[in-house]
């Protein structure tokens, strides 16, 4: 019985490919003629574009439905993923403004006017940036008339970018971060981990290759390791305490092993700063 079926599926495979080999050799006579194609050709091709309709539709169906289900998985998963986000953010908003009532009970109690985190802002568009020195600064729509001094800290829509250098009526220069050279004024900033415990430094160069804040010159032995965030530490007297900075990219040794470099990959992306906010501490 198994002999027979194979046989006939063998005459059946045979009888396929002469088909197709006749079809072939006949398309091919009859685009090669200056002739129209004979009748039985015009049926042969009919058929076999039929057949080919008829088995590629159901393909082209079940391959747009795979592509359908996969696209409405992929949104759904991303919904997920932005639905866990805005709760973060919602209840991060929640304790800060808990945290911020509280810290204003405290002041009234102990009678303290002003800290090191009391700041507002004032927001500014860029309007002028050089090509020469696209790393090193900017300018703003913001001057004296709005407040802005010199030597006042600038953010950026994530976080620290720089700080005021110049001051005129109605704009303003900024130094950024991104500056590599050794005149750049630098800020004091602070790393804590996730036991609390903190490491404080200052901003002491920027490696423009790998786009990264590096912190040097540290001795102290607290266990510091990536993604522990970074802000600025106030202890400068002119940087309000609490600005975002960044987050710890890599730790290293200094050339003589004597003391660490703290690597940070900043909050703000210094080739895309179109409007900044200035902080201005409260007096």
């Amino acid at each position: 019985m198994k002999n027979i079926l194979t046989s006939r599926r063998l005459v059946v495979a045979v009888i396929v490919a002469i088909v197709t080999i006749g079809v072939i050799v006949i398309s091919s006579r009859a685009q090669n003629s200056q002739k129209e194609p004979s009748l039985p050709t015009r049926v042969v091709s009919d058929v076999s574009g039929w057949v080919s309709s008829v088995v590629s539709s159901p393909v082209k169906a079940v391959s747009g439905g795979y592509e359908a289900v996969s696209g409405l998985l992929n949104t759904y998963k991303e919904n997920q993923a932005l639905t866990e986000k805005v709760d973060d953010l919602a209840q991060a908003k929640v304790q800060l403004q808990t945290l911020q009532a509280e810290n204003r009970a405290l002041k009234d109690q102990l009678q303290i006017e002003n800290t090191l985190t009391d700041y507002k802002v004032v927001n500014a568009v860029v309007i002028s940036r050089s090509p020469s020195n696209w790393q090193s600064q900017l300018i703003v729509n913001k001057g004296s008339n709005a407040g802005i001094k010199k030597g006042m800290s600038v953010m950026g829509s994530g976080g620290l970018i720089g700080r005021v250098s110049e001051v005129n009526t109605t704009n303003a220069k900024v130094e950024l971060l991104s500056d590599d050279s050794q005149v750049a004024d630098r800020f004091a900033i602070r790393v804590a981990n996730k036991d609390g415990e903190v490491v404080d430094g200052i901003v002491t160069s920027f490696n423009q290759e790998k786009n990264l804040i590096v912190m040097g010159q540290i001795t102290s032995d607290v266990a510091l390791e990536k993604g522990d965030l970074v802000t600025t530490s106030g202890l400068g007297g002119v940087t309000p305490a609490g600005l975002y900075v960044g987050k710890v990219q890599k730790i290293s040794q200094d050339d003589y092993g004597l003391s660490k470099k703290i690597y940070i990959k900043p909050a703000t992306d210094f080739n895309n700063i179109p409007v900044v906010s200035v902080a201005i501490p409260q007096q």
